[in-house]
């Protein structure tokens, strides 16, 4: 209850919804940049001020996510894919919502696993080797068939492409460049900019295709539209509360995915939210309308990269192994206050710690508050007409990709992803499963060069990675996934083509 904790929590909370909607800023960048701010202050209030941030930035990031189509953030990927056809419906205030009621949800259940059952997590994680990191990568991976709400073959070959250019650049093992055929590709492609090309760049250039379509009678009418479809809505709140557990369907799979993946280094957020929405795909009933603006898909997304927060600081705390980049981050807070992560966290500053803990679980509900305060500021910004959001968009693209390493290489980049995604988006390649591809891709290579290095010396490559419990549980679980998004799209087809014959007949 001290005064400066409580300041601490509530600016950490507003400025971290506020830094979480800048494109460009992700978590991770949002804590480095708060680290040396926290060295002239005691290392419990510090800490907080660390966590907040954490917490809210990942929330905050779906704001832009479900408003102008460019997630804050990778963890906020999959919000896109249902929190923006929302926005285009009318439904910004009903989806942003969604998204701060369901992230205190899963905040909450990753903070007190965090709080209750850190040092048996921990050394659970210490069980993944390379190998088990390659075949959960792989899961992740198998989430592309059931990103690819069109044809299965061009879901695949848009994440296949994305894996493709995520080798750009040196070898993380060898030292070799890879398809360095221009010096703008030395340093490989950064997340950021492939994440603002493929999002905000087509977004932009169908922005701009609407507006040269629209007459000025057309378009008049399109901008009282949308005000009149995102303004506030009465009784909005209660009726999207009231509804959250009729998704428990998508709920369920975000805290589980949330928890598990959370606490496996090298998974993170991103990981976690993008495999609980195939999940909540596959178990609901109507998996068609996911794409189209099914406030599931928001529901497993922000639960489950909320549910990462506590899980990836696990085995930061108890073996100073950061489970996401974020808590590396974080890591430095820890190190600046002369805390080393490991027992003595939890005997000789326990104090610290367990003020840090509860710290974090009282952010939960205070981003909610700061979300419910804001949303209906943020809504108005689908009021904003075309000609001014499509400049605005743009600026954010360009400002967010040139910020991340200070490189108008980074610019360049962002620009050619942008103008091959809109194009293959035109037929019919979606940018989700690409964009899954540049994240997973690199953690899938380096894990299993690794995972070969040690099978070469005596065990071999097939007993490496196919023996063991873990391994053959995290294979099987892959091989399922795979099946059952081939099954339901082979269900979906039927019922499409059914429906057809029947229209025919009428």
């Amino acid at each position: 209850m001290d005064p400066t904790i409580i300041m601490v929590l509530v600016l950490g909370s507003l400025g971290g919804i506020f830094i979480g909607a800048i494109p460009g800023i992700s978590p991770t960048m949002a804590v480095a940049l708060m680290v040396p701010m926290t060295f002239y202050m005691d290392p419990a209030t510090g800490l907080i001020l660390l966590g907040v941030i954490y917490c809210c930035t990942v929330t905050g990031g779906a704001v832009t996510a479900i408003l102008i189509n460019v997630p804050g953030a990778p963890a906020n990927i999959a919000t896109i894919l249902d929190g923006h056809p929302m926005a285009k419906q009318g439904r910004a205030l009903e989806a942003m919502y969604i998204t701060f009621n369901v992230s205190l949800l899963g905040g909450l259940l990753g903070i007190i696993v965090l709080i209750t059952v850190a040092p048996a997590l921990s050394e659970f994680a210490m069980r993944f080797g390379p190998s088990e990191r390659f075949w959960v990568t792989i899961f992740g991976i198998s989430v592309i068939v059931g990103l690819s709400s069109g044809s299965i073959v061009k879901g695949l070959f848009s994440g296949l492409f994305g894996m493709l250019i995520s080798c750009i650049g040196f070898s993380p093992m060898l030292g070799e460049p890879r398809y360095v055929f221009h010096d703008v590709l030395l340093s490989g492609l950064a997340i950021v900019p492939v994440l603002v090309g493929m999002f905000a760049i087509p977004q932009v250039l169908e922005l701009t295709e609407n507006l040269r379509k629209l007459s000025s009678s057309a378009w008049k009418k399109k901008v009282a539209d949308i005000v009149a479809g995102s303004g506030k809505q009465k009784g909005v709140y209660w009726s999207t509360v009231t509804r959250i557990p009729s998704w428990w369907k998508a709920l369920l799979p975000g805290g589980i995915f949330g928890v598990v993946l959370g606490i496996c280094p090298g998974s993170g957020a991103n990981v976690a939210a993008l495999v609980a929405y195939d999940y909540a795909k596959k178990l609901s009933n109507d998996p068609a309308s996911f794409g189209k603006g099914n406030p599931a898909g928001v529901v497993a997304a922000e639960s489950a990269n909320s549910a990462t927060v506590g899980p990836a600081l696990i085995p930061l705390l108890t073996l100073g192994v950061p489970g996401s980049p974020t808590a590396a981050a974080l890591l430095g807070g820890l190190l600046i206050h002369g805390l080393f992560p490991g027992p003595d966290l939890f005997t000789k500053h326990a104090e610290v710690t367990h003020i840090f803990m509860i710290g974090l679980l009282v952010a939960q509900f205070l981003m909610l508050g700061a979300g419910l305060l804001l949303a209906n500021m943020f809504q108005h910004a689908m009021k904003i007409p075309t000609a001014i959001m499509l400049t605005a968009v743009s600026v954010l693209a360009v400002v967010g990709a040139y910020g991340v390493q200070n490189s108008l290489d980074d610019v360049y980049i962002m620009l050619g992803l942008g103008f091959i995604t809109y194009f293959g988006a035109k037929n019919g390649f979606p940018a989700a499963p690409a964009v899954l591809g540049v994240v997973l891709g690199p953690i899938a290579e380096e894990n299993f060069l690794r995972g070969r290095l040690i099978a070469s010396t005596d065990v071999g490559m097939f007993n490496y990675f196919f023996t063991g419990t873990i391994n053959i549980v995290l294979v099987s679980i892959c091989v399922a996934s795979i099946a059952w998004g081939v099954y339901m799209e082979w269900r979906h087809y039927k019922f499409t083509k059914a429906m057809e014959a029947k229209e025919a007949v009428s």
